[in-house]
């Protein structure tokens, strides 16, 4: 990450290849987290846009929600952001591990 550089890009590449400037991400007042959404903002962060704490700061997360939400999209892509499959791509991750 680029936390700690001063350094900072005007726009990333989003999950979907399209370019997300500060502008552009999710607004901090939305009334519900889509799977897009949050892969926005993971991307934004890994990608050096924000921070880890800004992230947090400005959409009202902790930093173990993010922290999840990068290992989901780590381990199983965009997909494993789904609420409704976690269970499904945690038991997925965990056979994986044990070959």
């Amino acid at each position: 990450m680029l936390e700690n550089q001063d350094f900072r890009p005007a726009s990333v590449i989003g999950p979907l290849g399209e370019v997300l400037t500060l502008d552009g991400l999710p607004s901090p007042d939305h009334n519900r987290w889509t799977i897009r959404r949050k892969a926005e903002v993971v991307a934004a962060v890994n990608g050096g846009l924000l921070t880890i704490d800004e992230a947090c700061d400005r959409y009202s997360l902790t930093v173990e929600e993010f922290v999840s939400w990068q290992r989901a999209v780590d381990r199983s892509g965009m997909p494993g952001l789904r609420v409704t499959r976690l269970q499904h791509y945690r038991d997925l991750y965990a056979r994986r591990l044990s070959y």
